[in-house]
């Protein structure tokens, strides 16, 4: 399995089968960007409803016939906006998809998409554990560290976790720090920072507080592949 970086909190998962997985679509305005609405995936997993998370949802779901995959209210609102039928999950949820299995897990954050004006509830925010490949990623979404990730360490071999570190709106880096030790990620790929002035952060910072070799620091574009070695 490889993770890339499309910047901001967009990750690209690339199955060693082919197929491609996108997660919190955030293109168009994303200053941090590096690809377009010609992007191709199978499936869009969005982790709740802020537009810099579920920004290009619909037009991409709609260019590649892709289910978008997240809470039951986010998938609704997006299917009654012209995307094709999604798969609606809650909280604690799992599903064996054909390209593998999803299990959504609680992600402490607001989730709302501002239309008209005015904010419209998306359902609760959630993160994903995405099981594939013979591999786990811990996908956070954006969340402050929380005593039940210690639960995730425990059930799940994680091979990687996607972690907010910019603080303000999500955990910051020692948090983050903190989170990645109760999942025993054996590698972490910071995400959420830099992308506004409110979260300003310095990756490696965050990097010297792990085990050396643990953080992943990727810029728009580049790409991590999970050894396979570590399961």
């Amino acid at each position: 399995m490889r993770l890339v970086f499309h910047g901001h909190s967009c990750i690209e998962v690339q199955l060693n089968n082919g197929k491609v997985l996108l997660v919190d679509p955030w293109i168009i305005g994303n200053p941090q960007s590096d690809i377009n609405l010609n992007f191709k995936c199978d499936a869009i997993l969005v982790t709740h409803g802020h537009k810099h998370h579920s920004g290009d949802m619909v037009a991409l779901s709609q260019l590649n016939n892709a289910p978008i995959i997240g809470m039951s209210e986010l998938v609704y609102y997006a299917e009654q906006n012209g995307a094709p039928a999604g798969h609606a999950m809650d909280l604690g949820g799992q599903w064996q998809f054909d390209f593998g299995t999803i299990k959504t897990t609680h992600a402490q954050h607001s989730s709302s998409l501002i239309v008209g004006g005015q904010p419209i509830y998306m359902g609760e925010a959630c993160g994903f554990l995405i099981m594939a490949d013979n591999q786990v990623v811990y996908i956070a979404g954006d969340t402050s560290n929380y005593g039940d990730m210690t639960l995730f360490g425990k059930a799940y071999n994680i091979d990687v976790a996607v972690l907010p570190i910019g603080d303000n709106y999500t955990m910051g880096p020692k948090a983050a720090a903190s989170a990645a030790q109760r999942v025993h990620a054996k590698y972490v790929i910071p995400v959420h920072y830099n992308t506004f002035t409110d979260i300003q952060q310095d990756p490696e910072a965050f990097a010297a507080l792990l085990p050396a070799g643990v953080a992943k620091i990727l810029t728009p574009g580049e790409g991590f592949n999970i050894p396979t070695e570590t399961n």
